[in-house]
């Protein structure tokens, strides 16, 4: 049985990034057959500056690829109800499928707060800082002097 590569090749970075852009993580990569540890993975990102800029990118890509995961997710309404049926084994109607509806949340959900912490500036909250003063105008607020007797 021949065991996992080791060895860099940029053929083999193609394929990590490619999975990356994909969505799959570094730790689902390392448990497919034919592909580096992620022991492996993670020393070709300190030793190797050609992957560390090849995976930066795939990470900038698989947060957009994201984005059209979740219009996809969102639009997709398949198993949000599910068919009643009666004791005969008849169709009698639909009930909604909240589960489904909550894991799709769920996706969704994750999907963004990753899309935020890889793109922050493109995905991010927007951070607002106010420079006004207490009584709303821009002015700093006047000093206070205190004066002591003899």
């Amino acid at each position: 049985m021949a065991g996992r590569p080791t060895d860099y090749t940029p053929e083999l970075a193609d394929r990590v990034c490619e999975l990356l852009v994909e969505g799959k993580s570094m730790r689902y990569i390392s448990r497919m057959d034919g592909m580096p540890a992620s022991a492996t993975l993670f020393r070709w990102l300190r030793e190797k500056e050609a992957f560390r800029e090849q995976y930066a990118q795939a990470k900038v890509e698989s947060a957009e690829a994201m984005a059209e995961d979740i219009i996809d997710i969102a639009d997709d309404g398949t198993n949000d109800y599910m068919e009643r049926m009666d004791e005969e084994g008849n169709a009698v109607g639909y009930k909604f499928n909240g589960e489904h509806v909550q894991r799709s949340k769920l996706r969704v959900d994750t999907r963004k707060w990753l899309m935020s912490k890889m793109m922050p500036k493109k995905y991010g909250d927007k951070q607002q800082v106010d420079h006004t003063s207490t009584d709303g105008s821009m002015a700093p607020p006047a000093p206070t002097y205190v004066i002591k007797g003899d």
